[in-house]
Formats: structure tokens, sequence, C-alpha cells
């Protein structure tokens, strides 16, 4: 499983997030490919032109999401490679947090220096 006492880390879970994907990737597609590994339960696929590129892949059981993110972590899928990682959802909130800050300081920034 992993190196300590066969634990799995905290943030392994049966939640995928996949990045990098081609634009023409059919759910189809990523059902056959991810179902490799075990059943899953659903795939949630980006479509908004800040998604596109994205899905979510849940499966029944972790170890199953493990073994895929494992094996097809860079895997070369439809030319590209694949990111696939571990749906972490903290993360991804305080990345949006972190994100409006920025875009709030940019503004003022841009207020300061007469920029539109």
């Amino acid at each position: 499983m992993s190196s300590r006492g066969g634990k799995l880390a905290p943030e392994v879970n049966r939640a995928l997030f996949v990045k990098n994907l081609s634009y023409n990737v059919t759910p189809e597609e990523l059902f056959d490919l991810f179902g490799k590994f075990g059943p899953i339960r659903q795939v949630r696929q980006g479509i908004s032109n800040t998604t596109k590129g994205t899905a979510f892949v849940v499966y029944e059981d972790v170890m199953d999401a493990k073994q895929a993110c494992d094996k097809l972590n860079g895997f070369n899928f439809q030319n590209r490679y694949l990111v696939v990682l571990y749906h972490q959802p903290d993360k991804m909130a305080k990345s949006k947090e972190d994100l409006e800050a920025r875009r709030e300081s940019l503004a003022q920034l841009k207020k300061q220096h007469g920029i539109d």
C-alpha cells in the first residue's frame, strides 16, 4: 500500500481530479480508461471555458482510485500527458480565496497607477 506501516497517505481518497485532458474526450472514453482499475461511481467532466480539459472520477473503492492515480498520472492519453491528483476540496477552496485576494490586490495596484 504505502511505505509507512500499510497506511494510506491522508490525501488518498476515492475522488480523483484529472487535468490536461483533450477537449474532445468523451465521458465514455474516460469510463473506459479509468474503469480498468475498478468500478467507477461517477465521472464529471468540465464543460465551461475555465473547466474544459478537466474531470472528476469517483471510484467505489479507495484502493482502485490509488491504483488509477499511480498508473495514470503522466500517462499519454490522446496525445496529452494526464495529470491525475486526489481531489482535495480544502485546498481548492483555499486556492479560490487566494485567487480572489490577488485579484483585489491587482485591482488596487491598477487604480493606484491609473491603469484600466
